[in-house]
């Protein structure tokens, strides 16, 4: 991995300007920063170095400047992993024909000559990134918060950013260790400490973070888990949004207080529409997308939005009216995921086939990384729902059989 970092820190010679590089906290993350350093520098760039920030900071950051930005991450998978995230000077991920040309260029990278080698710069992106989300969602009476982050990127942002913005913050894992002191992702099985907590400390809201921060989960003042769907849809009647892009696994009770457009799973295809579309997206993840704000997923800032909403809002009783739509999943192992969704179809296996009619919808795709296929079914009902999987499930046996 370390002489791939080195290609790709020459490849970024290929987006045109200046670059500004970030890492999470991962212990292996100087390192391969310190490769695509190397790599750019050889290659005639000039890199700003944010140093440990999160992804976040980062994409916001890119837009004083850069022509892109070059994030070391693995975000919400384990600590043991490590990669890469490129971003567009408008701090959205690289996609499509574009992501396309840069992987090409891994492959071609070349050296500068000696006149021509590149040079760094120390660039620090979180005052900027912090005074803006204390500006947007700060001021306001204070409430007292549970903080989870996972010893990662966010410790170094978001005790800050809620304290400031008029919180108290009672802080677990916010030390920018390396070492996470429970699985990245935020999940509700990851976090079986924090309703207590909550409830033990008085705490009005908990909030956590994934490794590099650009998730944000929440739990309500009983210690209970908000799901990601209901959180959208608490964001969007805040905000007062009335256009929202999500994506195709995404409850359909969005739809019953704004405009909707869904795309794809992966917060990139959300990112991309909007910025031609949309006022809020978001995918049920936990990956929050505010467009006056940034096209990079924010877990810091829907952190203070959040904890902005349970100080002004009931939440308990405005979560208590959002419908909740029974949601049925299946995995389905076959040795060629791809090839069954083709058969059914799929323009691309892994964003699959979706029908629905008045009373749900149903989801047939394939994974991105591992050899099933993940068939996801949502009614009005219960027994809706179980209609709408069997109709899903007949469908995907006609392609495995054909």
């Amino acid at each position: 991995m370390p002489r791939f970092a080195i290609r790709l820190g020459a490849a970024l010679a290929s987006l045109g300007g200046p670059v500004l590089l970030g890492n999470d906290t991962r212990t292996t993350s100087p390192l391969l920063s310190g490769c695509i350093i190397a790599g750019a520098v050889a290659a005639g760039v000039e890199i700003g170095l944010a140093g440990t920030v999160p992804t976040p900071a980062l994409a916001f950051g890119i837009r004083r400047g850069a022509a892109a930005g070059c994030m070391v991450t693995a975000s919400h998978n384990p600590e043991y992993d490590n990669g890469f995230k490129i971003f567009n000077p408008d701090g959205s991920s690289l996609m499509g024909a574009s992501q396309n040309a840069f992987e090409g260029a891994i492959a071609e990278s070349h050296i500068a000559p000696w006149d021509g080698q590149g040079h760094t710069r120390r660039s620090d992106p979180l005052p900027g990134y912090t005074d803006a989300i204390i500006a947007a969602h700060g001021g306001g009476e204070g409430i007292l918060v549970v903080l989870d982050c996972a010893n990662g990127a966010a410790s170094a942002v978001s005790p800050e950013v809620l304290s400031a913005a008029g919180h108290t913050v009672r802080c677990i894992n916010c030390d920018p260790s390396g070492h996470f002191a429970r699985p990245s992702e935020p999940l509700p099985e990851n976090l079986p400490y924090l309703p207590e907590f909550i409830r033990r400390e008085g705490c009005a809201a908990g909030v956590a973070h994934d490794g590099d921060a650009d998730r944000m989960v929440a739990f309500d003042s009983r210690g209970r888990f908000i799901s990601g769907d209901r959180l959208l849809v608490l964001f969007a009647q805040f905000l007062g949004a009335s256009r929202v892009v999500t994506t195709t696994d995404a409850s359909m009770v969005i739809e019953e207080v704004a405009e909707v457009r869904r795309t794809p799973v992966g917060d990139a295809f959300v990112a991309a529409a909007l910025s031609g579309w949309g006022d809020l997206g978001g995918e049920p993840s936990g990956a929050w997308i505010f467009p006056g704000h940034s096209l990079c997923p924010d877990g810091p800032y829907a952190a203070a939005l959040f904890c902005e909403i349970v100080a002004e809002w009931d939440i308990e009783e405005a979560l208590l009216q959002i419908p909740e739509y029974p949601i049925l999943r299946e995995s389905v192992p076959h040795p060629d995921p791809r090839g069954v969704l083709t058969l059914l179809g799929a323009e691309s296996p892994t964003d699959g086939v979706r029908f629905e009619d008045e009373q749900g919808w149903c989801l047939i795709r394939a994974s991105g990384t591992e050899p099933k296929i993940r068939v996801t079914a949502e009614g009005r009902s219960a027994h809706n729902a179980r209609e709408l999987l069997k109709r899903g499930m007949e469908k995907l046996r006609s392609a495995k059989d054909a």
